[in-house]
């Protein structure tokens, strides 16, 4: 088998890397080995080696721990190598469908809630629920959320590889010059709505006091929630035009009072791309995120950044994954798919070579096991907002069914369209219900 580079000497542009490996369909070749699988359908220790291809997105450091922790892997399972391939969140699943519709997609993959309940009904992923009745793949020690949040039917179609919350980033030496207090856990919206438009006050106008969310559909559920409400019920919108009206104004009282930016500005931040959050650009004192992303927003800034929940009572939130790892279900080596997985979400020295870059490790005997072992204190700080409020979350609910990543994209656009004067916020309701409707039907 040919050998390429080792892993840490590669990646000083993922730029570049990430261009060759589009251009070339080159993935980098992870030297070490794993061990084979014992079943018929895969390639045993005996029969020779085995190449496992990876795919994931996100950044540098995400790239450096993971591919640390499947050497870490190979050198105790000397059998087989991976090809490894990752980029940004921006074009990853364009280019996971292009190689879904090749039938070429990698044995192991990353995946989020946006496609998994769709990638399940389409067979592309491998149904992973007798592996966890065997214990191939050992769940027990994640928290009930995290196990309900990779079940699609019943079927456990992945395994969280962390776990996130819905947060308000905020930039913390802005708040020190402005001398205005620093955004509450569980504060009310119209308190942080308040807030926000001090921020903007106290700055001249110069820096916007929040983000507008009214296209972010995290901070919808999320208040929603706070109602009583859901973002589903099954395979149905959970909510109605009177919900969604309600929360489209809210946001409009909030561009009213200046606590957001122009509109313009809004939609740069859109796309969920952490380089264009407003927050890091120092365009506004806070941005919605993933309290994962934390540490790949500190790493765009100088400033130092916080964290706290999004607003509303933390019983809103849920135990929910940041993204999984699943399986595809045409692999030729299932049972070391399953076998690299369980290692990845289950070994406290994986766990401890990937910290919480993807979010709190899943496994709480992991959590404990790594106690300690971070260093990055953005990570660090994460992990303690995490910590505050995990007595208090509420129920997961399922998974967000097939057609949820267009939903998502519709909300945005019915939220544009109203920031940007094209619709009333009753037409921009009723389209935007009209063509979600269609696509969970489609």
């Amino acid at each position: 088998m040919p050998v390429r580079q080792p892993i840490d000497r590669l990646g000083a542009d993922p730029g570049r890397r990430r261009l060759l490996s589009a251009l070339l369909g080159a993935p980098l070749l992870v030297t070490g080995g794993l061990a084979g699988c014992t079943d018929e359908s895969t390639t045993s220790a005996e029969d020779g080696p085995v190449e496992l291809s990876v795919f994931w997105w996100g950044g540098q450091k995400r790239a450096e721990l993971t591919e640390k922790a499947l050497r870490l892997y190979s050198e105790r399972n000397p059998r087989v190598t991976f090809r490894v391939t990752w980029q940004g969140a921006d074009g990853y699943y364009d280019r996971l469908a292009t190689q879904a519709a090749g039938g070429n997609i990698p044995d192991l993959i990353q995946v989020d809630d946006a496609v998994l309940a769709e990638y399940a009904e389409r067979e592309i992923v491998l149904d992973l629920t007798d592996s966890v009745a065997d214990r191939r793949l050992d769940l027990g020690g994640l928290p009930d959320g995290l196990v309900r949040s990779g079940t699609v039917d019943g079927r456990t179609m992945g395994v969280a590889a962390g776990q996130t919350l819905g947060a308000v980033v905020f930039n913390r030496d802005l708040l020190r010059e402005l001398r205005v207090p620093e955004p509450r856990g569980g504060m009310s919206w119209a308190d942080y709505i308040a807030w926000a438009t001090e921020v903007t006050e106290a700055s001249d106008g110069q820096v916007a006091g929040t983000v507008d969310a009214s296209g972010d559909y995290r901070a919808f559920w999320l208040w929603l929630r706070s109602q009583g409400g859901e973002f589903y019920r099954g395979r149905q919108m959970g909510f109605g035009a009177d919900e969604l009206i309600a929360w489209f104004e809210l946001w409009q009282r909030a561009r009213a009072g200046r606590a957001t930016p122009g509109a313009a500005l809004v939609e740069q931040s859109d796309s969920g791309e952490p380089a264009r959050q407003l927050v890091v650009t120092g365009l506004t004192a806070a941005s919605f995120a993933w309290s994962h992303q934390l540490p790949d927003l500190q790493r765009l800034t100088d400033a130092e950044l916080g964290v706290v929940g999004i607003p509303g009572p933390p019983g809103s939130q849920w135990a929910r994954a940041s993204m999984y790892w699943s399986a595809f279900r045409g692999t030729r080596h299932p049972d070391t798919v399953i076998d690299v997985i369980n290692f990845l979400t289950t070994n406290g020295e994986a766990g401890t070579v990937l910290g919480h870059e993807r979010g709190l490790n899943a496994s709480i005997p992991v959590r404990r096991y790594t106690e300690g072992s971070i260093t990055d204190p953005a990570q660090q700080r994460a992990a303690a907002f995490g910590a505050s409020i995990a007595d208090q979350l509420g129920p997961a609910p399922a998974p967000p069914p097939m057609g949820h990543a267009k939903v998502r994209s519709l909300l945005v656009t019915a939220a544009e369209s109203i920031r940007g004067g094209r619709a009333g916020t009753r037409a921009a309701t009723s389209r935007f219900l009209s063509l979600a409707n269609a696509a969970l039907a489609a």
